[in-house]
């Protein structure tokens, strides 16, 4: 009987998408599960996403989300010269100032916060931004979110590695 079960169990788990995902969390929500559902196909592989919206996003510039969460993608790990990675060129900003678990990219809304391009998930991050831009502000850089700000606290894994322009 416990033979059976173990079978029936393993059968299961074997043809449930979400036992074949290689990768389990969202590549741009990088704190929500996937939902097998919302997929996407990418030189064979299947990228799993946490919903439509972001299956919108990944496909306006999936390399660049490929580059920049490398690590939640191990479906393409060792296909960084096919994919012509080394052609991406990441933003030093990784993560919303406001929505702090979304990845945004050169193509995401932004605002101008004392002279330089901030950029957010979304115009309601916007929105939330400028209810109290000051302690927007200050939250942000404390969370080490905004490389463009000199006085941003340099956390690992909150910015883009990017490489220094030679003068």
């Amino acid at each position: 009987m416990k033979l059976k079960t173990l079978l029936y169990l393993s059968a299961f788990l074997f043809s449930s998408p979400s036992a074949l995902a290689e990768n389990e969390i969202c590549p741009i929500m990088i704190e929500d599960e996937i939902d097998t559902e919302e997929a996407v196909k990418l030189e064979g592989k299947t990228v799993y996403l946490c919903c439509g919206k972001c299956v919108k996003i990944w496909n306006s510039n999936p390399k660049y989300f490929i580059k920049t969460s490398l690590d939640l993608l191990p479906q393409f790990k060792g296909m960084e010269e096919k994919l012509k990675l080394n052609e991406v060129k990441l933003m030093p900003q990784k993560f919303c100032p406001v929505y702090k678990d979304r990845i945004v990219t050169p193509d995401s809304p932004s605002i101008e916060v004392q002279g330089k391009k901030v950029y957010v998930w979304s115009t309601s991050a916007i929105r939330r931004w400028n209810r109290s831009p000051e302690e927007s502000l200050t939250k942000a850089l404390e969370a080490g979110l905004l490389p463009q700000f000199p006085e941003n606290k340099k956390i690992k894994g909150k910015t883009n590695p990017v490489s220094e322009k030679k003068k």
